[in-house]
C-alpha cells in the first residue's frame, strides 16, 4: 500500500490502550492474568463437556463452539497486545494486520449466530418439549453450526479484503490495540465511502438480524413460561435461559456501540475502551456465567472433581508400597 511519499507499508505501529509507559507493565500483567483464566475457563467448559455423557446435548453442543469461538476470539488479539506491552517497537506486519483484522470480524459474525442457534435451541426445548429430539437432531445442530462459521468468515473475508484495498498514507499508526476495522479507515487517504456503508450495513444487518432471532425466540419463550402453572417449573424454564439472556447482553450491547457509528476520531478512541468488553471481559465471563448458573454444569464438574480426588486417594497407597 503506498504512502505519500511514494513508500509501501509493510507494517503498522499498534498505539495499545495507552501511551503511559509506567502503565505497561501492569497492564501486561493484568491481561495476561485475564487471558490465562479465559484459556482455562473455555477450555476447561469444552473438556467438562466432552467427558460429561450427561451434557451431550443440543444445548451443551452450541456453549462448546461458543466457548471454542470466544477461545480463538481472545487469542487473536491477546499475544500481540502482550508483546507490545513489554516492547518499544508495538508493530505489526502488513499481512499480520490482515489476517488479524479479518479473523477479528470473522469471529464476531460467528458468535452472533452461534448465540442466535443457542436462542433458537432453548425455544425448541422450552415450547415444543415433545417434538424436541427430532427437531433438534444431530443433523439440524451441526447445520445451525456450520452456517455461522461458513457465513462468517466469508462475509469477514469481503470485509477485510474492502479495508486492505484502500490506500493508507496518512499514517502507519493504529490507534488501537488490534488491527480494528475503524482506526485503519481513518488511515487511509483513498476514497473510503464503499467500505464505511459496506461496514455499516453489514454490521446492522447481522446484529439486527442475530438479535431479531434471539428476541422472537425469547417472546415465545416468556410466553410459554408464563403458561406454567407451578412457581417451580416457571423457575427451572427460567433458569435454562437466565445464562444465555446474561452472555446476549454483555455481548450485544457492547457491539451496538462499537460498530454501527462512522469512524470518527472520538468514536475510535472510545471504540478501545469498548473494544476491552467484548475481546476479553466477556470471553473471561461466560464461561463463569454458565458454570455458576448452570445445576448441570457445576453438577459435572463436581463428580469430575470427585473422580480426580478418588483416584489420588486410591493411587496414594500404591507409590507409598516399598
Amino acid at each position: 500500500m503506498p504512502t505519500e511519499n511514494g513508500s509501501v507499508v509493510t507494517e503498522f505501529i499498534l498505539q495499545g490502550l495507552t501511551d503511559r509507559p509506567e502503565l505497561q507493565p501492569l497492564l501486561f500483567v493484568l491481561f495476561l492474568v485475564v487471558y490465562l483464566v479465559t484459556l482455562i475457563g473455555n477450555l476447561g467448559m469444552i473438556t467438562l463437556i466432552r467427558l460429561n455423557s450427561r451434557l451431550h446435548t443440543p444445548m451443551y453442543f452450541f456453549l462448546t463452539n461458543l466457548a471454542f469461538v470466544d477461545l480463538c476470539y481472545t487469542t487473536n488479539a491477546t499475544p500481540q497486545m502482550l508483546t507490545n506491552f513489554l516492547s518499544e517497537k508495538k508493530t505489526i506486519s502488513f499481512a499480520g494486520c490482515f489476517t488479524q483484522c479479518y479473523i477479528f470480524i470473522a469471529l464476531l459474525l460467528t458468535e452472533f449466530y452461534i448465540l442466535a442457534a443457542m436462542a433458537y435451541d432453548r425455544y425448541m426445548a422450552i415450547c415444543n418439549p415433545l417434538r424436541y429430539s427430532v427437531k433438534m437432531s444431530s443433523k439440524v445442530c451441526i447445520c445451525l453450526a456450520t452456517f455461522p462459521y461458513v457465513y462468517g468468515f466469508s462475509d469477514g473475508l469481503f470485509q477485510a479484503i474492502l479495508t486492505f484495498r484502500l490506500t493508507f498514507c496518512r499514517s502507519n499508526v493504529i490507534n488501537h490495540f488490534y488491527c480494528a476495522d475503524p482506526p485503519l479507515i481513518k488511515l487511509s487517504c483513498s476514497d473510503t465511502y464503499i467500505k464505511e456503508h459496506a461496514m455499516l450495513i453489514s454490521a446492522g444487518f447481522n446484529l439486527s438480524c442475530s438479535l431479531t432471532i434471539i428476541l422472537v425466540s425469547y417472546v415465545f419463550i416468556i410466553a410459554a413460561i408464563l403458561r406454567i402453572k407451578s412457581a417451580a417449573g416457571r423457575h427451572k424454564a427460567f433458569s435454562t435461559c437466565g445464562s444465555h439472556m446474561m452472555a446476549v447482553t454483555l455481548f450485544y450491547g457492547s457491539l451496538f456501540c462499537m460498530y454501527v457509528r462512522p469512524p470518527t476520531d472520538e468514536t475510535v478512541e472510545e471504540s478501545k475502551v469498548i473494544a476491552v468488553f467484548y475481546t476479553f471481559v466477556s470471553p473471561v465471563l461466560n464461561p463463569l456465567i454458565y458454570r455458576l448458573r448452570n445445576k448441570d454444569v457445576k453438577q459435572a464438574l463436581k463428580n469430575v472433581l470427585r473422580r480426580n480426588m478418588v483416584t489420588k486417594m486410591a493411587m496414594t497407597p500404591l507409590a507409598n508400597k516399598p
